[in-house]
């Protein structure tokens, strides 16, 4: 299927603009239909979830369809879907509810690749634990992390390794699959943070071997909340701190306080708007498996364009070098801060921002410290002139 990139400019208001972003890892634009559904949640009547007044049934089916959607998405069961204010907020919540079962001497692991809300929460849950944390390490020259790397970190002792589907500061995608089951050898769970992977790639959970994935629908055009998918099966063996009076049904029981309804319908409403990339099919998720493909041969081939622009400046060093990975190339130009590029950059309404983007131990692993580098990400709405834009706006600024 060819990728009608016209027709899905037209969907963002925000295009009007006349910026071009390449901004999206850090948060998508967001279309008509998913800010229509956010306000028409907003205007009409909701309340608790019920099946007694209209209010409460609406609620509930906004409820049922955004687990739904989201199962679609992911591959998962809708009953193993858990909303929260962030991806952030819901690993740290899930790392303290994990760490009441370790115990000192026991060892999670980590990947330095990684974007922080997929290391600083298992290190605070570690300490408090006594248990001990390791670290997986990446070569800085090609940016990839392997399943042999990750097996040197294993042990009997290892009861979580927590790596990402994708960096969202290089765009490396490590092989999921493999890791998964060395980490399973060892009777370990394995937490994927998918928020950079998820709007790239047709996502298959339960294929992927993760035993918990996360992902933030403002990365794939939806609204700004946070969501964590497991069997239903794990959830029911975990705890969470919460309200004596909340429900203790799963997977409610990890959703503290009052979630965002306006929020799950917008969520429900980008994944339709991804499936329609796709020609029709007999299910939501067949056609957003035709329609991730297309997506992909739509950003890979912009993404060569890009980088074959870059390329040619010898000023320019382009540290996404990985085999295989998502449409995101992070560089640095000699002579000038990052910040100054994304400065000069923008004096061409071109968004392009500068910085380690919270991936900070993967930023000085590639010895560029705190300041990181410019990153530019690519998106559904991205298109050649664009690249064409960024590549003339860089060539004038060297």
């Amino acid at each position: 299927m060819t990728f009608q990139v016209d027709a899905v400019r037209a969907a963002f208001p925000a295009l009007r603009e006349g910026a071009a972003h390449f901004d999206a890892p850090g948060g998508t634009l967001m279309p008509t239909v998913v800010a229509e559904a956010v306000r028409d949640t907003m205007v009409s009547a909701t309340c608790q979830r019920g099946t007694i007044t209209p209010a409460e049934r609406r609620t509930d089916a906004i409820v049922l369809g955004a687990r739904a959607a989201i199962a679609d998405l992911l591959g998962v069961e809708a009953g193993g879907v858990v909303f929260g204010r962030s991806m952030t907020q819901l690993t740290f919540d899930f790392a303290r509810t994990l760490a009441q079962t370790w115990a000192p001497g026991d060892e999670v692991v980590v990947s330095r690749l990684d974007h922080d809300a997929n290391i600083r929460p298992w290190v605070y849950a570690a300490t408090h634990a006594g248990a001990t944390v390791r670290y997986v390490e990446f070569d800085p020259a090609n940016g990839e992390v392997t399943a042999d790397d990750v097996e040197r970190q294993l042990s009997k002792r290892t009861r979580l390794v927590a790596i990402t589907a994708a960096s969202n500061l290089i765009g490396t995608r490590p092989a999921i699959r493999e890791i998964a089951e060395r980490v399973h050898a060892r009777g370990a769970l394995l937490y994927v943070d998918g928020v950079h992977n998820t709007p790239h790639a047709f996502v298959d959970v339960p294929e992927m071997g993760a035993d918990v994935y996360v992902c933030s629908p403002y990365k794939f055009c939806g609204p700004h909340h946070g969501v964590l998918v497991a069997a239903p099966s794990l959830l029911e063996t975990l705890s969470p701190e919460k309200l004596l009076p909340s429900t203790n049904t799963v997977p409610e029981r990890f959703e503290l306080g009052t979630p965002s309804w306006e929020l799950m319908a917008g969520t429900a409403a980008a994944v339709d708007f991804l499936a329609s990339f796709g020609e029709p099919a007999p299910t939501r998720r067949e056609q957003l498996r035709g329609a991730m493909a297309a997506l992909a041969a739509h950003e890979d081939a912009l993404r060569h364009a890009l980088e074959a622009g870059l390329a040619a400046h010898s000023r320019i060093t382009i540290y996404s070098r990985a085999q295989v990975r998502t449409p995101t190339l992070l560089f640095t130009m000699d002579g000038m801060e990052p910040l100054e590029v994304t400065r000069r950059l923008a004096e061409s309404n071109i968004n392009a921002p500068a910085g380690s983007f919270y991936a900070l131990e993967a930023s000085r692993a590639l010895g560029l410290g705190d300041a990181g580098g410019v990153r530019l990400g690519l998106a559904p709405y991205n298109c050649a002139e664009d690249v064409d834009r960024v590549l003339e706006a860089l060539d004038a600024i060297i």
